[in-house]
């Protein structure tokens, strides 16, 4: 079981189940108060329930259909693995979990193949294991559950933000600043539903990036990027929004001539620090640059040396 407190009131108590627990859709949360598997202090209650300061929430997940899909002998990139969780660098192309267009060769197919079936349940039969997930063309490092108990305490983690996620990109141009912090509400773009966009202040969901300057190559800069919030595209509509887009981002700017192709944005998570939720151990995780990172910096610094 789940619990969480109301601090602010207000919204909908579906919306507030689907901003507070990562991986559930609001959909989803929908289906579970209809189901009776979400009780307001002790009670349950309709969808459309307006929160109050002070209640409690119980949620109790309903037991987890078993997943159709069928497991994939993909190869992984295993930076670390126990009987609670697994840490893996994915690799740029692979799709996290399925979805309309990607419903075989998924990182989900190539895990339930690892870890013959071994995963949380909390994600959904789509989403075993799926704590928190990177974009198609973002490489790096991200954390797979083994078990519910796991899934829901590294949940945790990234919910109050005491998991730290830490990325490197390249973007175009050169930023007036050397560190930042770029803070602007994400929401979806009204006019293309599979983009993000800067929405209004008081709308959307609020977002903020710490960005620091690695190094200056000519046309593009090499920075550091650390998630305060994690919202879907975070990095890359922050990094448009202030004037420096991601090299290779075709949805947000960064489409230009390069001499090395990216195949999508130049965007590597590159460390990731969290708690073990078994034993409490403080872990960290690097993972290197991917070789087309490597290659556009040699390039550029071989044209514009320091």
């Amino acid at each position: 079981m789940i619990e969480l407190v109301v601090a602010e009131a207000g919204g909908r108590l579906d919306a507030f189940l689907a901003a507070h627990l990562p991986e559930v859709s609001r959909a989803q949360a929908a289906r579970w108060i209809d189901e009776g598997a979400v009780l307001v202090n002790g009670k349950a209650v309709k969808v459309s329930y307006k929160t109050q300061v002070g209640d409690t929430i119980a949620v109790t997940p309903p037991p987890v259909k078993p997943t159709e899909l069928v497991p994939e002998a993909i190869p992984l990139t295993i930076v670390y693995e126990d009987d609670d969780l697994l840490v893996v660098n994915k690799a740029k192309g692979m799709v996290v979990h399925p979805a309309p267009g990607a419903r075989t060769g998924t990182l989900v197919h190539a895990l339930l193949a690892h870890c013959k079936g071994k995963l949380s349940g909390i994600g959904g039969e789509e989403r075993p294991g799926i704590v928190h997930r990177l974009d198609k063309d973002t490489s790096g490092l991200l954390v797979v559950a083994k078990n519910d108990v796991a899934h829901r305490k590294l949940q945790e983690q990234i919910q109050d933000r005491s998991a730290k996620r830490t990325y490197v990109a390249l973007v175009w141009g050169s930023p007036h600043f050397d560190d930042a912090v770029i803070e602007a509400p994400i929401d979806r773009h009204p006019g293309d539903r599979h983009k993000m966009a800067i929405s209004e202040p008081g709308e959307g969901r609020d977002a903020a990036t710490e960005v620091h300057v690695l190094e200056r190559l000519g046309p593009m800069t090499l920075i550091q990027c650390r998630l305060r919030t994690g919202r879907t595209h975070q990095i890359r509509v922050h990094c448009q929004f202030a004037g420096y887009p991601v090299v290779g981002d075709s949805v947000y700017g960064g489409l230009r001539k390069l001499d090395i192709e990216t195949k999508g944005q130049a965007l590597h998570a590159c460390k990731l620090e969290f708690t073990h939720p078994r034993t409490g151990e403080e872990l960290s995780f690097e993972a290197p640059l991917p070789g087309y990172m490597r290659g556009i910096l040699a390039a550029y610094r071989r044209n514009h040396p320091s």
